[in-house]
């Protein structure tokens, strides 16, 4: 059977799991989503000259998540990824970013991938530190090209979201939208005329 390099076993309850990990707590609420701001991309372009500003403009700094796809529905919440040469030698990068209002919440690993995860009061960001060979990364680079470019994702996906947000207390956000986020990267791993992938049915 045909695997893409980027796919994973989906994860239900990862997000729940790993609130082990927390160091601290977010500066700013998420609040729920709503329809997409097109001021989102000057958002997103503030953080990442306030990391370069930190860490120099050298620093590999993308716009991911939901708020990064024009038309979707989101929480105001900007997911930033940024590369660094080592994720373990925090003392090559945190302090700096603590320096400019970044404060990091979470110590951990996803899927194998070494991770830290900052947050920012004003704009509101999620800033995700990854190591260059990391795979989350370039899986969410594809998950935001798949949905620009499919509409019809795009109403599935908000619409989990919508449903996430009613289990609220049930289960977490994350997790709740979970197998749908997995079915769309099962049509984009698929669709990828670069890698052979065979479907993998979630259970």
């Amino acid at each position: 059977m045909a695997t893409h390099p980027l796919w994973r076993p989906i994860a239900i309850g990862s997000n729940a799991a790993r609130q082990s990990q927390r160091v601290a707590f977010r500066q700013t609420e998420p609040g729920p989503p709503q329809a997409y701001d097109r001021r989102w991309e000057a958002s997103f372009a503030r953080v990442r000259d306030l990391v370069a500003s930190a860490l120099g403009s050298d620093r590999t700094v993308l716009h991911v998540g939901s708020t990064a796809v024009p038309g979707m529905v989101a929480k105001p919440v900007i997911d930033v990824d940024l590369l660094v040469p080592d994720v373990l030698d925090e003392q090559a990068w945190l302090p700096k970013l603590e320096a400019v209002g970044f404060r990091l919440v979470f110590r951990d690993a996803i899927a194998g991938d070494r991770h830290r995860q900052l947050t920012l009061g004003e704009p509101n960001t999620n800033l995700h530190v990854w190591q260059p060979d990391a795979v989350e990364p370039r899986r969410h680079r594809l998950f935001v090209e798949w949905l620009r470019a499919h509409p019809e994702d795009r109403a599935t996906y908000a619409e989990a979201k919508a449903s996430a947000v009613r289990a609220s207390g049930a289960v977490r956000y994350n997790d709740a939208k979970a197998a749908v986020v997995y079915d769309i990267y099962e049509r984009a791993f698929t669709a990828d005329p670069n890698h052979a992938h065979d479907p993998h049915p979630r259970p």
